[in-house]
């Protein structure tokens, strides 16, 4: 089944509009749990209390409040933002072009897949076949949701990608905090750093060489645990100690070889693990 369009916009340069729709491009596949009464194994309800009037309130007699000093806040209704947002606009108007390798990754947030909509097909191909030649990438704002956003629009996967961006001001100072600049290198300890570097790199990014080992090793456990079987946790591995010889700890790690391919899922056993599964699969959507 074909993914779901959560919207529809139009990018626009110069006089031309191209109709797209929009898509997630990625989601997180991390296994999600709920919160049980440890005593009975009930789901929890989750409850807003009021410890001034010492009562449980209820979600429709909650306003937003904006703190300004400690515990003083100004009182915003959920009008007065609405009145705030950006004016509702599906244009994704195009600022300016600029390279891909001038961007720093520390200002993408999420990503969205753009498809062509109707009668889009011709300007749409045209544009991303052109960004991929010029190698440039398109700066845009777009109100999403009622919030304005920075975005990116490159082309990628033979399509255009859209990645909405942190603004300037949201993206904290790295000079503030330390760096080791005072560090002192030797030649020989950076000319070993680099073979090792040379040593562990490869041509592309091959992101299925790459698992979720985790997830992969809590679903297992969930499984069993719908079997029956006894658990035996295993002892917690013993940290690594501090580096204290560098150039020591470098020639080492000559040789060794690189991250391991990504081994096959490993399938449940039986129908009722599949639902356990199954469910946890749900509950992450």
């Amino acid at each position: 089944m074909p993914p779901r369009s959560i919207g529809s916009g139009a990018i626009s340069f110069g006089l031309v509009s191209i109709p797209v729709k929009l898509y997630l491009a990625a989601s997180s596949e991390a296994p999600s749990f709920n919160l049980l009464h440890a005593r009975c194994g009930n789901r929890i309800r989750q409850q807003r209390f009021c410890p001034a009037c010492n009562t449980v309130v209820e979600r429709e007699d909650l306003i937003r409040g904006y703190e300004v000093s400690k515990d003083q806040y100004i009182q915003v209704t959920d009008e007065e933002l609405k009145a705030l947002e950006g004016e509702a606009s599906e244009e994704i108007e195009i600022a300016e072009f600029v390279p891909l390798e001038k961007v720093d990754p520390i200002y993408f947030e999420r990503s969205y897949y753009l498809g062509p909509d109707r009668g889009g097909e011709k300007a749409y191909r045209l544009l991303a076949d052109t960004m991929a030649q010029v190698g440039k990438v398109a700066l845009a704002k777009f109100v999403l949701r009622g919030k304005e956003n920075l975005v990116i629009v490159r082309s990628a996967r033979n399509g255009l990608v859209l990645h909405t961006m942190y603004f300037a001001d949201e993206v904290r100072n790295f000079d503030e905090i330390a760096k080791g600049e005072s560090a002192k290198i030797s030649e020989a300890e950076s000319q070993l750093a680099v073979r090792l570097i040379e040593e562990l790199s490869t041509g592309d990014f091959e992101p299925d060489k790459y698992e979720d080992e985790y997830s992969q090793r809590v679903l297992d456990l969930v499984d069993k645990k719908a079997e029956g079987q006894k658990i035996t946790l295993a002892k917690p591995q013993a940290r690594r100690g501090q580096v204290i010889d560098l150039m020591a700890a470098l020639k080492e790690s000559l040789g060794k070889k690189a991250p391991k391919q990504k081994k096959p899922a490993v399938r449940a056993k039986s129908s009722e693990p599949e639902k356990v599964r199954k469910r946890a699969d749900s509950s992450r959507k």
